[in-house]
């Protein structure tokens, strides 16, 4: 395969994931903006994380809650768990990576808020350990995966919102993660402040 070739391929195996991502989660993810929209409404928060890439897109949704998406407005309650060094050293050193996550949802996690959980796997084990932490704190869960699920799929609850990507290749996931999160983005202003743009 020559590399046009190999570039061009890129492109057609995203449009095919975004087609089949479109079908398998447009229901639940319209069901996570709602559950979002109510959650930051009665004054809770959304707790994020992930590790790499995903820790990339948990800071970038923050930013737009806490910011603005496309329209100005109010800021809105949101924490990336992945962008306090400290914290995640300390808790690292003290505790093991594995804690680095669970921690923080236990200090700041209220009931009513929500933990977005991200991982490409649904293996990660902070990650795993933050949605524990969640259920123990009354707290719902958004988690974003791939690859089946994993570990993640098997421990949400039924009350939780599983946006798992149909395809087993990381840069696959990552790609339709960073349209759930925009799209969620964009549910809650529309919530918020209408439809129109």
């Amino acid at each position: 395969m020559d590399m046009t070739s190999r570039m061009s391929s890129h492109f057609d195996d995203a449009i095919d994931t975004f087609k089949a991502s479109s079908q398998a989660l447009a229901d639940p993810l319209a069901t996570a903006v709602d559950m979002a929209f109510a959650a930051l409404v009665n004054n809770n928060k959304i707790l994020a994380c992930g590790n790499g890439g995903s820790a990339a897109d948990a800071q970038h949704f923050v930013a737009e809650l806490v910011g603005r998406f496309e329209r100005d407005r109010l800021p809105l309650a949101g924490i990336a768990l992945n962008t306090d060094s400290s914290i995640m050293t300390t808790v690292g050193n003290d505790y093991g990576f594995d804690h680095i996550f669970e921690r923080q949802v236990m200090a700041l996690g209220q009931p009513g808020d929500i933990l977005v959980a991200i991982s490409t796997s649904g293996n990660s084990p902070n990650v795993l350990r933050s949605i524990e932490a969640a259920h123990d704190r009354d707290m719902a869960v958004i988690a974003l995966t791939g690859k089946g699920g994993g570990k993640i799929g098997e421990q949400l609850y039924e009350t939780d919102i599983h946006l798992c990507v149909p395809h087993d290749r990381t840069m696959r996931i990552q790609e339709v993660h960073i349209i759930l999160l925009h799209a969620l983005c964009d549910g809650i202003d529309a919530l918020l402040l209408g439809d129109s743009l």
